[in-house]
């Protein structure tokens, strides 16, 4: 099936016409029928022909868009592609209403194969990190090497500032929460989720501040909104509950691809103590702390994570060491943290900042 051409009967027909979604100069926004689902595909086409492929897939109630600042620079090394989950961005709902992190790693699963573009250097964040786990466990093939921000794996002692988040995937919960917050404005909502996404809010410039509030003003039109995030969230709550192969620990464990890992050292949402056990269980890995950045470092200091990726680009020999310009980073079973100043088949079963 073309990327212009979708399936006679799906979510796209039903759909309210919104406002369009905003497009940062450089990047091309298309959409591509697959399957059961639709995506809508960012692109920032590279500097050169030849460079290899990239993807990165957002967290809980973010977009493709979150990915905009870190794809600009990096497009002189990868040939970047940000997706838009099933019910997020501007991908609507998934035929078969499933919000899984089982169901969003097969929707990205779908996408590479029909597009042909693995092995890719494969990013996620929060939501977008457990989904991009799953993927490179399961398909080793897709994944030449694997970049997670603050990635959503389970805790045994859940941040109190995560709670909220999680119980949004309780059955009625949404609703309630939509109630009790319909006087909220958009710039309130935003408001909150920058105070709770950054480790320093203030690094959100006016203008980002106000395409977030125009982003979240055009979601909240959508009917499928709260639904969508509901059922997210529901779905991330489940994975943590998972034992054996399907746990995202032992996939973790089951990763083959170099990995570099970076935590917030004031991440409200992910706790800053997991980085430790992450650099244990992912076999090839390298971790960056960011003491300052919170939940969105790509967001927070895109400068510093394009650099942590370029070395690790070094490290695999796909990247000539003269373009590394981030310190030396950890390697697990070192002495400390590196600080930097500013389920397919049975395995299946937004805002800018300051640089």
């Amino acid at each position: 099936m073309s990327s212009t051409e979708l399936p006679s009967v799906s979510a796209t027909s039903v759909l309210p016409r919104v406002a369009l979604v905003r497009v940062e100069e450089g990047e091309r926004l298309r959409s591509v029928g697959l399957p059961g689902v639709t995506l809508s595909i960012r692109a920032r086409p590279p500097a050169r022909e030849g460079l290899p492929p990239a993807l990165f897939v957002h967290g809980l109630g973010g977009s493709s868009q979150n990915w905009s600042a870190l794809m600009a620079r990096l497009d002189d090394v990868v040939d970047g592609e940000a997706v838009d989950l099933p019910g997020f961005g501007d991908s609507p709902p998934p035929d078969d209403g499933d919000y899984s992190v089982t169901g969003h790693a097969r929707a990205v699963i779908r996408y590479l194969d029909a597009a042909g573009r693995g092995p890719v250097h494969l990013f996620g964040n929060s939501l977008g990190g457990a989904v991009a786990t799953r993927v490179s466990a399961v398909r080793p093939d897709l994944v030449r090497t694997l970049t997670l921000v603050s990635p959503a794996l389970p805790e045994l002692r859940v941040q109190r500032t995560a709670v909220p988040t999680a119980l949004l995937g309780l059955p009625g919960v949404a609703a309630l929460f939509t109630r009790i917050t319909r006087q909220w404005t958009a710039e309130q909502r935003v408001r909150g989720v920058t105070g709770l996404c950054y480790g320093d809010p203030g690094r959100v410039t006016p203008e980002a501040f106000q395409h977030a509030v125009e982003e979240l003003e055009r979601r909240l039109r959508l009917p499928y909104f709260w639904d969508a995030m509901a059922r997210s969230a529901r779905g991330l709550v489940n994975a943590y509950t998972l034992g054996g192969q399907h746990g995202l620990w032992r996939q973790a464990e089951r990763v083959l691809a170099p990995t570099l890992l970076i935590y917030g050292g004031r991440d409200l949402l992910v706790g800053y103590r997991m980085a430790q056990k992450a650099a244990r269980s992912f076999r090839d890995s390298r971790l960056l702390s960011l003491p300052d950045a919170g939940h969105v470092a790509m967001m927070e200091y895109p400068e510093t994570v394009a650099g942590a990726f370029r070395e690790l680009l070094c490290d695999v020999r796909e990247l000539d060491g003269g373009s590394v310009s981030a310190r030396r980073l950890e390697r697990p079973g070192g002495p400390g943290f590196a600080d930097v100043d500013a389920e397919v088949g049975t395995d299946l079963g937004d805002t800018g900042a300051r640089s």
